[in-house]
């Protein structure tokens, strides 16, 4: 994988249902979208996917840039983890990130802004919380 000297590399998001899951993007300053997994073409191989719109001189100096990425489904609680803290978001709550693949997204509510990791949460576990590392 060939990459910008200045980017990284995030972990990939498997998709189970191509037709019904969505795709979150979360942005380092906070900015998050959920789009549909449905609305995102397939490119040759090698090819870039623009999933959440970043300002191109924003992004040329690391000002801004995809922070997390993670796919659920339409009935998955989100949860996101900033610090120590974490916020779930039902899938009720999520409609006000929801647009269309490239769009800016919506911001995220203050003190949730810095993500460090965020994905579905695990049903199968007790009232604890999601799942630790990642």
């Amino acid at each position: 994988m060939n990459v910008p000297a200045a980017a990284g590399v995030l972990s990939p998001a498997p998709v189970v249902d191509v037709a019904n899951d969505l795709i979150a993007a979360v942005s380092n300053i906070g900015r998050m979208l959920v789009t549909p997994v449905a609305e995102l073409p397939v490119l040759a191989r090698g090819k870039g996917l623009k999933i959440i719109q970043i300002p191109t001189a924003k992004l040329k100096t690391r000002e801004e840039f995809v922070a997390a990425i993670t796919v659920l489904s339409p009935a998955d609680t989100l949860v996101l983890h900033s610090g120590k803290r974490h916020l779930s978001l039902k899938p009720a709550d999520l409609e006000h990130y929801r647009g269309e693949r490239g769009r800016r997204g919506n911001m995220l509510s203050r003190g949730f802004r810095q993500v460090s990791r965020m994905g579905p949460e695990n049903r199968s576990e007790d009232k604890t919380g999601p799942e630790g590392a990642s």
